[in-house]
């Protein structure tokens, strides 16, 4: 480590991951050490942690007090019973069309995130991402910042050295079981399942799920880590169709940046141009992805802007404008890579640089959020908002009762010695309510019909009554007879309905009743 000014310290380091040259596919992988940063987007960073998983960790345990007939627990996939509930909504499983659009939605979010900021989902709230942040803290607590761990990791096997592995380690791994736990608390009661986890009494199901996580949380956050967004990761290489000229991405703007120099002074003196790169690798010791920025744009850059948070402290202590790593459009980098360079291929320090003020000029175009606002962004934003509304919409319109029906389709009909015509159906009154509903059943657009359930000597009537269960479904089997006088001609329409009259909800589906051919 070399000081070229009091201010400034030069990094021995170079980028693993290197544009220009990249290592073979099974190439052994080469350990990368960040250095811990400090900056608005790294404070930024443990703010998105902290919230991501404290949400994780934290919400399983949350209740939502839905009566005496559902479970209490505010976000739970009940598999057992087919529900799944989230604070006050209730899914069925006939409403998948529900976690559908969410998953839509997703996507959508996803598109619009990175057509507007870039891979800010991949360096901020990934999950990839925040467990390995969340394990690099553990590393940098036990084994020191970055010279003590690359210290560390080139010495000989000692005491001191099995102590601290040992105690990472067995961290991770403790880490790891708590996401295995974390997640099968969503599947079931959560005080109740830990009780059973603990005494050994959970299902097989639940140790191989948390057996399962704490395998892939250790391996992915502390041993793969920036592989798993390089090699497994799909999105790096789908990013390239998201982005456009105007989207923000961590950019080096070498436009005032080069021509670098690790000796400023001596290069001034000797009347030589110097851009403001003092070429200290701040940004590379910085990398959790071992990438130099200053290579342009790569696939491996999960825009997490660490490098910003180096550059600008070195840039502060220099006394220089920050921003010469920056979030910027690839559109306001080439109009001032034209500024800078009059067309050629040069960087011309003097053209972005007052020499009276030593400030950038006026004519360098910075990038605002105005820049992000565009047709295309746009049309991701109404598309996203109108499918989470429509989605509101039907969840606010929903009845809580619902009524599907069925025709005996062999045979259509029976013919009773009576001379009367007796149709049969299969009929499901789902209660979608977390309380017992009193309901009748009753018949609309048949004259001289009668109901009568198939169960039973029950005599007919022109309306049932039924109680249904909190969150049931009631199957009925279900007869309907037309006397000889009042048998229609032909087959016809008419509606069986359900309603909760005290509720004042009325439910009906339209169905068919036949006859036999002799009177068509």
């Amino acid at each position: 480590m070399q000081a070229d000014t009091p201010d400034t310290q030069t990094y021995d380091v170079e980028a693993v991951n290197t544009a220009g040259r990249r290592q073979p596919l099974y190439a052994p992988r080469k350990k990368i050490f960040p250095k811990r940063a400090s900056g608005q987007f790294r404070r930024f960073k443990w703010l998105v942690m902290l919230i991501t998983l404290g949400i994780y960790y934290v919400t399983p345990w949350l209740r939502w007090d839905r009566g005496p007939f559902a479970p209490d627990q505010a976000v739970l996939v009940d598999l057992a019973n087919r529900r799944f509930y989230f604070f006050f909504i209730e899914i069925w499983p006939q409403e998948f069309y529900y976690v559908a659009g969410m998953l839509v939605m997703a996507g959508i979010g996803l598109f619009l995130v990175t057509s507007t900021v870039g891979r800010a989902w991949c360096g901020y709230a990934c999950p990839q991402t925040v467990w390995v942040d969340l394990f690099l803290a553990v590393e940098r607590a036990i084994e020191g910042d970055r010279n003590a761990r690359i210290k560390l990791d080139a010495a000989p096997w000692s005491a001191d050295k099995l102590v601290k592995r040992t105690f990472k380690h067995a961290t991770w791994l403790i880490i790891g079981v708590l996401t295995g736990g974390a997640w099968i608390f969503y599947f079931a009661d959560a005080p109740t399942l830990l009780g059973d986890v603990v005494s050994l009494q959970a299902p097989p199901v639940a140790y191989a799920t948390i057996a399962l996580l704490t395998a892939t949380t250790y391996t992915f956050g502390g041993l793969l880590r920036e592989q798993v967004c390089t090699y497994m990761c799909p999105w790096p290489r789908i990013q390239g169709a998201m982005l456009d000229e105007h989207s923000l991405t961590v950019t080096y703007n070498d436009w005032r940046g080069e021509p670098r120099t690790r000796h400023a002074k001596k290069a001034i003196a000797e009347g030589k141009p110097v851009g403001d790169c003092v070429d200290c690798n701040a940004c590379v010791v910085v990398c959790p992805m071992g990438i130099d920025i200053r290579d342009g744009q790569q696939l491996e850059c999960i825009t997490c802007a660490l490098c910003i948070d180096a550059c600008d402290d070195v840039m502060t202590r220099l006394g220089k404008e920050r921003g010469l790593i920056s979030y910027a459009t690839l559109s306001d980098y080439n109009r001032n890579m034209q500024l800078a360079t009059a067309g050629g291929r040069a960087v011309q320090p003097s053209r972005v640089r007052d020499a009276g003020t030593g400030r950038l000029v006026e004519a360098i175009k910075r990038t605002d959020w105005r820049s992000i606002v565009r047709p295309r962004t746009i049309v991701y934003f109404v598309g996203w908002a109108a499918i989470g509304l429509a989605m509101l919409t039907a969840l606010a319109l929903r009845s809580p009762l619902s009524v599907n029906v069925l025709h005996d389709r062999n045979p259509l009909y029976v013919e009773l010695r009576d001379g009367s015509v007796r149709n049969g159906f299969d009929v499901k009154v789902l209660n979608m309510a977390p309380e017992p509903r009193e309901v009748v059943l009753r018949l609309e657009g048949l004259p001289g019909s009668t109901l009568a359930l198939a169960e039973g000597e029950a005599e007919a009537a022109d309306r049932l009554s039924f109680t249904l269960e909190p969150d049931k479904v009631l199957p009925v089997r279900l007869y309907v007879r037309v006397a000889p006088e009042a048998l229609p001609a032909a087959k016809t329409n008419f509606h069986i309905v359900v309603a909760d009259e005290a509720a004042g909800i009325t439910r009906n589906v339209e169905t068919t009743f036949d006859v036999p051919e002799k009177r068509k």
